[in-house]
């Protein structure tokens, strides 16, 4: 059983992997009603199935923070990982895929004194 986290944006995902018949359960809820858009669905079983190990690991996640496109990558990458730590052969695979990287961009904070990060209020002269 190889247990690894996966990080997106602020949602923080803990990927559990075990020999089984490919059922996937997320927060003790099924995966197609915890996503209910096939893109997510598609996102998150992506390195099963570039690895071909569709139907051959049961895939259990506590993830928490985020949205829901967010928790999807943070999935995603905990899974990549955890395929990796399970047989180092997969590594290739998955990084020319990009499932190896983590993608590091957040939400900027807002500054005082600014309407938003970056944007700022109206200037006026007189």
């Amino acid at each position: 059983m190889q247990n690894t986290s996966g990080r997106r944006k602020a949602a923080v995902a803990r990927v559990y992997l075990k020999e089984g018949n490919g059922t996937i359960t997320i927060n003790h809820r099924s995966f197609e009603t915890y996503f209910p858009l096939p893109w997510h669905r598609t996102s998150i079983s992506s390195p099963l199935s570039v690895t071909d190990n569709e139907g051959k690991y049961d895939v259990n996640v506590n993830v928490r923070g985020g949205g829901i496109s967010g928790q999807a990558e943070a999935i995603r990458l905990g899974i990549a990982k955890a395929l990796t730590d399970l047989n180092a052969e997969f590594k290739p695979a998955l990084r020319a895929a990009g499932f190896m990287t983590r993608d590091s961009r957040v939400v900027e904070r807002k500054k005082s004194g600014q309407k938003k990060a970056r944007k700022r209020f109206q200037f006026s002269k007189r």
